[in-house]
């Protein structure tokens, strides 16, 4: 097993792939947090609907500021993880290597959780980095109540990795690559936004809105909800955004061990 694993982190770091990637969710991250942190404080922002904050509600909403992108970018790294092997036909040599096919599906699924995590960390650097510097100079405290923070940022590593997972079941659902990375991208950032925003008109809306993967992503990260939104429990987040990545790696992974891969 740790072979199969350590192949599958190999595949992916010895192509300029991660690098290429990690740049863009380094720079974000601390352009986003940066950007907040210069713009608003504890009394919110009106202008761009922030409300008034705790000390400890205004860091880690900066720290946290751009995790949309960053979830984006460990979806499709989810995706590009296994449609590579489809659009290259290396599927089956990697079969070939290691004829036990839910050996390599489960390798795959613990190696995308930890490259999740590599961007995670990443992302945090540029957030909490910049952030921080931000927040201290402009006399605000940088780390308030540093249990609570730590926990909310250490679920922020777990939420990528699990957005990665949803990525890869994805990548597997829809072996040509392209078409995979055009419907996630397509559904992350256009699909469920506008239909939160249509279900928020109707008088249950709110209530299913909480369940899409974006709200148990904020929910996770004990963000501020806006103004007229409710959000789950962080813990509740935790679950439902699990049982998203769960479903799709588990429907991905056995259409593989059963798909005809030559």
């Amino acid at each position: 097993m740790g072979g199969a694993i350590t192949a599958e982190f190999r595949k992916f770091f010895t192509t300029r792939l991660w690098w290429g990637l990690a740049i863009p969710v380094f720079g974000i991250s601390a352009l986003g947090s940066g950007l907040l942190a210069a713009i608003t404080d504890k009394t919110g922002n009106a202008e761009i609907g922030l409300p008034p904050t705790s000390d400890f509600q205004f860091a880690n909403t900066i720290y946290t500021a751009s995790v949309q992108f960053g979830y984006l970018f460990t979806l499709c790294i989810g995706v590009l993880m296994i449609g590579s092997e489809y659009r290259h036909k290396t599927l089956s040599v990697t079969f070939l290597s290691t004829p036990k096919r839910v050996k390599v599906m489960l390798a795959k699924v613990i190696a995308m959780l930890g490259i999740g995590g590599l961007y995670g960390v990443l992302f945090l650097v540029g957030s909490v980095g910049v952030g921080a510097t931000v927040i201290a100079t402009r006399g605000f405290p940088a780390f308030p109540e540093p249990g609570q923070l730590s926990r909310s940022l250490l679920l922020l590593l777990l939420a990528l990795g699990l957005w990665g997972l949803i990525g890869l079941g994805a990548g597997i659902l829809i072996p040509n690559q392209v078409a995979a990375l055009l419907i996630m991208v397509g559904f992350a950032w256009i699909v469920e936004p506008v239909a939160g925003l249509l279900l928020s008109f109707t008088s249950w809306g709110s209530g299913v809105a909480k369940f899409f993967p974006s709200q148990a992503t904020s929910a996770m990260l004990t963000s501020v909800p806006p103004e007229g939104t409710s959000l789950l429990s962080w813990w509740a987040g935790v679950l439902v955004l699990f049982a998203y990545a769960a479903v799709m790696a588990c429907i991905g992974s056995l259409l593989t061990i059963r798909r005809d891969v030559t």
